[in-house]
């Protein structure tokens, strides 16, 4: 019983280690990004490897541009469409996560064991809570499953992004990061697939597009004349003037 106990307390504390070592790396990468440009993310990298097996000729399109280089009227609208409290939070919605919960709670056909998705242009929605930096602590680091660990791990490199990075480059990033479209990723990639020009020069209706584009982008790629994208796009460029950048 003894040397049982013994080795479950070895497992234990190797466990605790490699925990730690692995909030290590997270620290240590996010602190980099502060400095570098990330090449790539977790989500990317997977979205990489499922297109080159399931399409010839690979299309992927990706240009890393500089937040100055970023039209203001993109950031605006995204603020406005995905997290308008962006520029004062300190990295969590705890509020807009209780709605989405309590609205999922009511919507027809939801499974409370995957967690809060992404928001769908349907009359029963499934909503969501995440804020720009969840969004983006998810797509740098971790996979696409929806397990209560995952979204835990998610959490904790929230902060890390918030407490090490100024959230200009935190949005900078996640501009650069997001994806657009089948192998679209990135503010600049988008425009020139869109609208055939750069981020820099997006009108406040094109970014309007964009924003409205992000939580369902191969879904809204393959529907342009969509009437539910057309009259959210409106709505968000009314908007827009009120957003608060950081």
């Amino acid at each position: 019983m003894h040397q049982i106990k013994k080795a479950l307390i070895h497992l234990l504390l190797c466990l605790l280690g490699a925990l730690l070592l692995l909030q290590l790396f997270f620290l240590s990468q996010v602190l980099l990004m502060r400095y570098v440009d990330p090449e790539s993310t977790s989500f990317q990298r997977s979205e990489l490897i499922r297109l080159g097996l399931s399409q010839h000729p690979l299309r992927w399109s990706q240009r890393w541009v500089t937040g100055s280089k970023i039209s203001t009227q993109l950031k605006r609208a995204v603020i406005v469409s995905e997290d308008d409290l962006f520029a004062n939070h300190d990295g969590v919605q705890w509020g807009a996560i209780e709605r989405a919960w309590k609205k999922n709670q009511s919507a027809p056909g939801h499974n409370t064991s995957i967690g809060l998705l992404q928001s769908t242009p349907s009359k029963s929605k499934i909503v969501g809570g995440s804020t720009i930096t969840q969004q983006l602590a998810k797509n740098l680091f971790l996979s696409g499953e929806r397990t209560f660990l995952r979204k835990g791990q998610e959490f904790l490199i929230t902060l890390y992004l918030e407490a090490l990075l100024p959230k200009k480059r935190i949005l900078e990033i996640y501009l650069n990061s997001v994806e657009w479209g089948e192998g679209v990723f990135g503010a600049d990639a988008a425009a020139r697939h869109y609208f055939s020009t750069s981020a820099e020069f997006l009108t406040s209706a094109q970014a309007a597009r964009l924003a409205v584009m992000l939580p369902r982008p191969k879904y809204f790629e393959k529907l342009p004349a969509s009437p539910y994208l057309a009259s959210r796009a409106e709505l968000i460029e009314q908007r827009m003037p009120g957003a608060v950048l950081p």
